[in-house]
């Protein structure tokens, strides 16, 4: 599991180590004999000093806002340092950088089956973090790319999982078209235990492209026309039928005219036409009776 470690401050560290530095080119200047003697033990002080503080500089990091480093010391891990400023660590450790900031994924358009077995595009927008740096290092090769693959597996397998719109013979209670929070809130819980195991944390993920395939696409639309066209009819005679009933009751309560049943079902005939029609209707003036 992840371990946080807090290292010492790098600017006590470097201020040390320049000193020591400083001291040791001191000592190789007084060091050096004068007239080719016998180099005194100043130069070899000098040279241990110089060679040590260039190897412990090794130790001296920086580490940005929203980021860390990984320690790892002869194959054991050591811990992860997430405090920002300039630190010193042990210079034989092997530090790794890993970034904790909030990244964006945008997974290509993807070609898939829905439920129903119809082909649909389908694309996402997945915002990740990473949130435990041990497992982000060790329990996968390469974290950005097992977030790219299992996105795209989470966005297939949500896909397959619903229809991509109802259909009159057949209806669901979630669809992809429809569904909107609902199918992104599954994507996200899907998404989090497929990335769990890397350390990472899906902080949003969204639908951003939705579509029938180019195959199908013509033939959906014309079935999304007609449905549209059924249901402007749906309404148009529920309401024809109304303005009839309501005519043919005010005309028997006022007793303006008397009808029989025929002709009853020849007003009934001519009112349905004429608000049922797609085009003005063009009356035919009768300047006979009633009937003839």
């Amino acid at each position: 599991m992840e371990k946080i470690i807090k290292p010492t401050s790098g600017f006590l560290a470097l201020v040390l180590l320049l000193l020591s530095f400083a001291a040791g080119i001191v000592c190789i200047v007084k060091g050096v004999p004068a007239n080719e003697g016998e180099p005194n033990a100043l130069l070899w002080i000098g040279i241990v000093a110089v060679v040590l503080s260039l190897f412990l500089m090794a130790g001296i990091t920086t580490i940005n806002p929203n980021h860390s480093r990984v320690c790892v010391f002869f194959g054991k891990y050591v811990g992860t340092i997430k405090d920002n400023g300039l630190k010193y660590v042990n210079p034989l450790y092997t530090k790794t950088k890993i970034t904790l900031r909030a990244q964006n994924l945008e997974s290509s358009k993807l070609k898939v089956n829905d439920k129903m077995g119809n082909p649909i595009e389908i694309g996402a927008v997945i915002v990740w973090q990473v949130r435990d740096t041990y497992k982000a290092a060790f329990e996968v090769a390469n974290y950005d790319q097992y977030v790219k693959v299992q996105s795209e597996a989470a966005v297939r397998h949500l896909a397959n999982s619903f229809p991509y719109d109802n259909l009159e013979d057949e209806t669901a209670d979630i669809t992809l078209r429809d569904g909107a929070e609902k199918v992104n809130e599954i994507l996200e819980k899907e998404l989090n235990a497929r990335l769990a195991p890397a350390g990472i944390f899906i902080i949003e993920a969204r639908i951003s492209h939705l579509a029938y395939a180019a195959e199908i696409a013509g033939a959906m639309l014309q079935r999304q026309q007609a449905t549209a066209i059924v249901a402007a009819r749906t309404k148009i005679v529920e309401g024809a039928v109304g303005m009839v009933e309501m005519a043919l009751a005010q005309l028997a309560s006022k007793h303006i005219v008397e009808l029989d049943d025929e002709k009853k079902a020849a007003m009934v005939s001519n009112l349905m036409v004429v608000l049922c029609g797609e085009k003005a209707a063009t009356p035919v003036l009768n300047t006979g009776t009633l009937y003839q």
